[in-house]
């Protein structure tokens, strides 16, 4: 309820100005925050989108990032600014779809109620992969042994509560296996045990885990999405492989505060859809696992509304939690 009073108090106290300054929009840099480390999946998407609106807004977008959380204090701080349009927020489908059914009761905001959509920037898969010192080549031989050994195999995750802990979990729900997760504080972690052995399976961004599974140190099996990869167009989808109707993508896209001027709001959306629309920026997005995605506002919004229910529904199964 605070937060509720003194964000209403600052819009309020702000419109007069954000009225007179949104025709010149922009005319300073713009603050682009950022809910992960520096280096992580996130962040190299969202530093590639920062250069090419600097070039096209003809002014500066600075990434400031900001982790912890479980990407939720990015979130809030972006909440909490001045809805001028010169603080927007880099948001992944873990913090604006996963985290909120998680870490309800520990942060401050509400991504659907506190968070303006603007774009939706990036659309992508996640691998199923397996170690090399398993004998596994399909997503069926890791079904059945599953289902024969129950709890016998191991899946890593980069972290509770991230896409490929969730992904994974609804991937043993509807093939109805045991497989203990086994979670790690970033994805590198996993994927260096993944490929000596000590972890069977993981789930992982393509962003992360591509360059491992091209040059064979990990067995990709197949990819998460509804359709294939272009990056790796020979893997099948896991609904193709055998589990009909499973879909995990990834996504991101830009969020500001509540109460940007609908000028601006458009403003952003048009200069984001023409920067993801770049030769050279969806040349950039490919080489790590990514596809240029765009739309509405409202489009993202209504991304954002399903994929919350969708994934709230596996947490609730699962039980999934933040530590």
């Amino acid at each position: 309820m605070r937060f509720a009073i003194r964000s209403c108090v600052a819009i309020a106290a702000a419109l007069p100005a954000l009225a007179a300054v949104a025709v010149d929009y922009p005319v300073r840099p713009i603050r682009m925050i950022v809910p992960q480390a520096p280096g992580s999946a996130s962040d190299n998407v969202a530093r590639l989108l920062a250069g090419e609106l600097t070039q096209l807004l003809k002014q500066q977008v600075v990434v400031d990032n900001r982790p912890g959380g479980a990407l939720m204090i990015g979130m809030e701080m972006t909440a909490r600014a001045v809805p001028d349009g010169y603080t927007i927020g880099y948001g992944p489908i873990g913090a604006l779809a996963i985290s909120p059914n998680i870490v309800r009761g520990t942060v401050n905001v509400d991504v659907q109620k506190d968070l303006q959509p603007i774009s939706q920037t990036t659309t992508g898969h996640m691998l199923l992969a397996a170690s090399p010192a398993t004998p596994f080549k399909t997503v069926r031989d890791v079904i059945d042994y599953a289902k024969q050994n129950p709890n016998k195999l191991a899946n890593a995750s980069s972290g509770n509560g991230t896409p490929g802990h969730v992904g994974f979990e609804l991937f043993k729900y509807m093939t109805g296996t045991q497989i203990v997760h086994v979670p790690y504080k970033g994805g590198a972690a996993g994927i260096t045990d993944l490929i000596g052995g000590q972890i069977q399976l993981m789930m992982e961004s393509l962003n992360s885990i591509t360059p491992f599974a091209k040059s064979g140190r990990v067995r990709g099996l197949a990819v998460t999405g509804a359709t294939r990869s272009a990056a790796l167009p020979d893997l099948p989808t896991i609904a193709e492989a055998g589990v009909p109707g499973y879909e995990a993508t990834t996504w991101t896209g830009i969020v500001a505060p509540i109460g940007v001027p609908r000028v601006i709001v458009l403003k952003l959306n048009a200069e984001i859809n023409k920067a993801i629309a770049t030769a050279s920026l969806k040349e950039k997005f490919a080489l790590i696992g990514s596809e240029s995605a765009g739309g509405t506002p409202e489009q993202f919004g209504e991304l954002i509304r399903r994929e919350g229910a969708k994934w709230g529904e596996v947490v609730k199964r699962s039980g999934a939690k933040v530590d």
